[in-house]
């Protein structure tokens, strides 16, 4: 509802948002994924799938904002208040070939309450009252969106079980079957019998309904102030330079706020042995590689797939950040005569850290991430890759005398940082640590390259559109075409970013291009206006 009064424009609102998601994955017959190198097996992953997992999460938002106009100032202020809230139905996982009764939980209380106010604010003032400078500045909290992801389904106890569990697996017969007792989940070699040699279960407690995640702090699930969120703030200037061509100049910074990360309970920082590797010999790498990686941890055999999470907020164990700094410049002209004109650049960088929370919590693998792992491999826990530079541009112009429309627009993207994993040899790992390293598999994945040490390429592409307008009685009818990358630029927008030998050739080969812009086409269509 809204109420215009010359100089105000007052709104006010309500919204609502109700979310379902059933999602059902399935497997084959026998509940098994095997994990191969060159041919040969070196692990297996059991299942409990099929099953259908259930999440319900609702929203509703109460909003007001105005305008307000007063001479050389115009000031905008909003202010709104959500309440979210989430649950699971009531779900079961059928037997199957490692569950001999089926598995039922009833209805499952979320998220119980988030409540927010989010303000929201912005200014742009004639500097000068002549109507050729402008300085605009603005602020803002943004939440979370609601979805059916994150904090609102952490408490669904289909996700706080072991669904799943890996082992490494050696087929000693070489008849590519797990020749072992896959119900217990302990290490067995069966290989003086015929059989094989199955590692320890990664989940001990597969198959069982003891819950993985025992704990969900509460103070993540209900409260003021405590959803995911981010605040935002911008202060640019904006001049004439030229009748109808302007340029604007500006700063913006962005910060996150309320990271969880999950606690391994059984597990703390005298449980994992630090250690270090080096890196290959290889001229792709950093300064032909031959360096020492640090940073690495494996758990203690003694605590090899122990799992009992509580989920709670970073702050507890230390500072974690994420936080973007950036700049722009455009140009707009409007030149008449049906030629307009505008570009920019815009370069900016983001800052992430939980170094202080992963010396409380060594099983944290990223820099941003909160996963649990047994053998971390990412010793990178700050990440400051440095400027990220996209440049844009646009022109159109109308022909009057014959009505077409021709159009381009270019961008030149700066390419992602890439990382270097690679699956180094337990054998090298288990040298490094001074015993034998606990792992699933024969090989435990390492990230060679800090972010920001190997980009990906910078990605240019040009477009054009021609257009030509034709009236018919009281209808405006556009017929266009469209060129999309005109140049036919092959640039890389995906890569391999698994390590392995220079002598690796092909799609398998680090850095291999995954995916590439799209080849140039041309796109014929219609615009009908009456």
């Amino acid at each position: 509802m809204s109420s215009v009064t010359g100089a105000h424009n007052l709104k006010i609102g309500y919204g609502g948002v109700a979310l379902v998601s059933d999602l059902e994955n399935h497997t084959n017959d026998l509940n098994l994924a095997y994990t191969l190198s060159n041919g040969t097996p070196i692990s297996l992953t059991q299942s409990l799938l099929p099953f259908t997992t259930s999440y319900r999460t609702r929203n509703m938002a109460f909003y007001v904002q105005d305008q307000w106009t007063r001479k050389r100032l115009t000031l905008q202020g909003a202010l709104r208040f959500d309440r979210n809230w989430s649950f699971s139905p009531e779900q079961q996982i059928p037997a199957s070939n490692f569950l001999a009764t089926p598995i039922t939980f009833p209805q499952t209380p979320g998220v119980t309450g988030y409540k927010d106010l989010s303000p929201r604010a912005g200014l742009a003032y004639d500097v000068f009252g002549n109507g050729k400078t402008a300085l605009k500045v603005n602020f803002g909290k943004y939440l979370e969106p609601t979805s059916n992801n994150n904090n609102y389904i952490l408490s669904n106890p289909i996700g706080r079980i072991a669904t799943t569990a890996s082992r490494s697996w050696t087929d000693s017969n070489n008849n590519f079957v797990p020749d072992c007792d896959l119900k217990s989940p302990l290490a067995q070699n069966l290989s003086t019998s015929g059989g094989d040699v199955c590692g320890a279960m990664s989940a001990q407690t597969f198959g069982t309904t003891a819950l993985t995640t025992a704990a969900i702090d509460p103070k993540i699930l209900e409260g003021w102030g405590v959803r995911s969120n981010d605040w935002q703030i911008g202060v640019s200037v904006q001049q004439q330079i030229l009748p109808r061509v302007s340029i604007e100049a500006g700063y913006f910074r962005r910060w996150l706020n309320n990271f969880t990360v999950t606690d391994n309970l059984p597990v703390g920082p005298g449980d994992f042995t630090a250690y270090s590797i080096t890196a290959p010999s290889d001229p792709r790498l950093p300064g032909g590689g031959n360096y020492v990686v640090g940073g690495l941890y494996n758990v203690v055999p003694a605590k090899f797939g122990q799992t009992s999470n509580n989920i709670t907020l970073a702050s507890d164990f230390g500072d974690q950040y994420q936080r973007y700094n950036g700049m722009l410049i455009n140009v707009n002209a409007r030149l008449g005569a049906g030629l307009t004109l505008q570009g920019g650049v815009n370069s900016g960088k983001t800052v992430q850290d939980n170094c202080a929370v992963r010396a409380q919590l060594p099983e944290l693998t990223t820099a941003a991430g909160v996963s649990p792992a047994v053998s971390v491999g990412n010793p990178f826990c700050h990440s400051d890759p440095g400027f990220v530079t996209k440049l844009t541009a646009l022109g159109s112009y109308t022909v009057p005398r014959f009505d077409v429309l021709v159009s381009g627009t270019i961008r030149s993207d700066q390419g992602a940082p890439l990382s270097a994993t690679w699956n180094a040899p337990v054998a090298l790992v288990s040298s490094a640590l001074g015993r034998p390293a606990a792992v699933v598999g024969t090989t435990v994945p390492i990230n060679l390259v800090a972010p920001g040490q190997v980009w990906g390429d910078r990605v240019n592409a040009l477009d054009f559109r021609f257009a030509k307008i034709l009236r018919f009685g009281r209808t405006r009818n556009t017929i266009g075409l469209d060129i999309y990358n005109i140049t036919n630029s092959a640039a890389i927008l995906t890569y391999n970013q698994t390590f392995n030998s220079a002598a690796t050739t092909g799609s398998q080969a680090w850095m291999a291009p995954l995916s590439v812009l799209t080849p140039r086409f041309f796109k014929i269509g219609v615009q009908i206006d009456f």
